[in-house]
């Protein structure tokens, strides 16, 4: 089967429990995460061979991060040990009318850190297929962003498929910074991924007429956003997800899909939340699977919207879900009973 890299940070994400507010808390629920590392292991839980690319403290916490890797699966032959810390990130979980929230703690981490001519991209590569970054990992650091560029670069070289999830996060630069740095790295893309605000904030194209805070979205108004994409930037995928924020605790769930400029628009999924950190990523994994495997578009985009409303149920920003669990969503069981 192919094997897919991906190049990004894990964090420490500490989360409060009970959706309680970060002033509230005593403790906090750790765990890991980090939006290439999540498309890594929802690509393994479906059985593809993946490699994560990173950068990690020599030190016991980069070691537990290592283990973590390592245990789903993922090839960690590629990731550097250097610097001085693993970045952070604490979550508040919203509720109702009240939204989540997310604080960064990552500024001099050991992959904000990473320098150009540090990573053989041609042995990192050998043997993989298709290569995957986000918007996240270039608005870390300059360092990060001529990384992320080398990356590219070699993978186009090398005959390798990139694909990139746009992510912008509001947190780590402005949209004029986040233009300059994405627009040269669209490139090397083949296969671009986001939402209607990474379409805006990183690459200046946007809906007309819509408003991400009403609960609902046209997918009919995102037709044009994929068609400038593709006119703009030359790629020849492009997957959009659509949001319906009802609350933080209720969403609506979907996506829209252009292949050679043909559009598709996905299954819609009504969802009550349970943690909604990793749903793009899951989205990602399902798109990179999809053409993997060889799917119809249309297979690909409902398979991906799947997963996705899938990882949205789960505590965590990994999607840990199955194939036979994915494709029984796709076949329109969402009835959640019990199996025994």
């Amino acid at each position: 089967m192919k094997k897919v890299a991906t190049l990004g940070e894990i964090l420490m994400r500490l989360a409060t429990p009970n959706k309680e507010r970060i002033l509230q808390a005593k403790n906090f629920d750790a765990d890991y995460g980090g939006g290439e590392y999540n498309v890594a292991v929802s690509l393994s839980q479906f059985g593809v061979p993946t490699k994560f690319i990173t950068a990690l403290p020599d030190n016991a916490v980069g070691d537990a991060a290592l283990y973590r890797i390592r245990g789903f699966g993922i090839d960690t032959t590629s990731i550097l040990r250097q610097g001085d810390r693993l970045g952070l990130y604490f979550l508040e979980h919203g509720a109702a009318m009240r939204a989540s929230k997310v604080v960064y703690d990552r500024a001099k981490s050991s992959i904000s850190d990473i320098k150009t001519n540090t990573v053989d991209w041609q042995k990192a590569f050998s043997d993989i297929d298709w290569f995957h970054f986000t918007g996240i990992t270039p608005a870390l650091s300059k360092s990060a962003a001529e990384v992320t560029l080398e990356a590219a670069k070699a993978a186009k070289e090398m005959g390798i498929t990139v694909s990139a999830d746009m992510n912008y996060r509001k947190n780590l630069w402005s949209p004029q910074d986040a233009q300059a740095t994405m627009k040269p790295l669209m490139e090397y893309v083949d296969i671009a991924i986001g939402n209607e605000e990474d379409a805006e904030k990183c690459l200046g194209v946007s809906a007309e007429n819509q408003d991400v805070t009403s609960g609902e979205l046209n997918p009919d108004a995102y037709r044009d956003v994929l068609n400038k994409l593709s006119d703009n930037f030359g790629f020849k995928k492009i997957g959009i997800t659509l949001r319906e924020s009802i609350s933080a605790s209720d969403n609506n769930w979907s996506a829209i899909y252009s292949d050679n400029g043909n559009i598709y628009v996905g299954n819609k999924y009504s969802i009550h939340m349970v943690d909604r950190v990793g749903g793009g990523d899951a989205f990602s994994a399902g798109i990179i699977y999809g053409n993997l495997m060889g799917m119809s578009s249309e297979d690909t985009l409902n398979f991906a919207v799947a997963s996705s409303a899938l990882a949205h149920t789960i505590h965590g920003d990994l999607n840990l879900v199955t194939l036979s669990e994915v494709n029984s969503i796709v076949k329109g069981d969402t009835s959640g009973r019990v199996q025994r």
